[in-house]
């Protein structure tokens, strides 16, 4: 049995499809930042993913993916994530320009892996992979408050989500607090490869504040 971070933490990954309001805690994560299109085929982040999931498999296949967690000794990568924004836009992406997004490819880690850990499992998979690793980075995120939704379809269809998740934060007294160091943030439960468009499942996020 393999401690399954999305069964275990059903707040953080599995929210039912309706607007919550959640408090994030403190993270730590495999990172790699980029710019530009995700669907672009050739573009950096199709490319980020591949440096994320090695060393996610680096660090679950040594020694440290046998350490005991609430009782399993393996556990399941976690899904694959991602912080997005745009410059200039303070309540969302805009979805009609998809070349001018910044990004933030995220796996979660672990709490007992290290970043003595993290920087071990980069030499290990470079020397092993012959792989330069070196826009992968360990990051500590603290996301705090939120209002989240599960969304299913399209990532293309997100607006009518968001816009739902806008409007339960305002009835609650919040408002949108998209920053320079806090984001629009989806979790990606489904494999666009392996399902179809009209069933992907997304969480999907946004840093919130209480209305002055």
């Amino acid at each position: 049995m393999a401690f399954d971070y999305k069964k275990e933490y059903k707040e953080f990954y599995m929210p039912k499809n309706k607007s919550s309001i959640i408090t994030i805690p403190k993270m730590n994560y495999i990172a790699v930042r980029g710019k530009g299109n995700p669907n672009d085929e050739n573009g950096e982040y199709k490319q980020t993913i591949g440096l994320l999931y090695a060393i996610a498999f680096t660090i679950k296949m040594s020694y440290k993916g046998t350490h005991k967690i609430d009782g399993y000794f393996e556990y399941v990568v976690p899904p694959l994530e991602g912080f997005w924004w745009q410059e200039g836009m303070k309540d969302g992406i805009d979805y009609n320009s998809k070349n001018q997004m910044n990004f933030i490819s995220i796996i979660r880690l672990p709490d007992f892996v290290t970043k003595e850990d993290f920087e071990w499992a980069i030499k290990e998979a470079t020397n092993k992979k012959k792989i330069d690793f070196s826009k992968v980075e360990f990051l500590t995120y603290d996301e705090g408050i939120c209002v989240q939704c599960m969304h299913i379809g399209s990532y293309d269809d997100e607006p009518s989500t968001i816009n739902l998740m806008h409007e339960y934060m305002i009835e609650n007294g919040y408002e949108v607090d998209i920053t320079d160091s806090r984001f629009h943030h989806e979790i990606y439960l489904s494999d666009p490869r392996k399902c179809d468009v009209s069933k992907l499942k997304t969480v999907i996020r946004h840093p919130i504040r209480k209305k002055e």
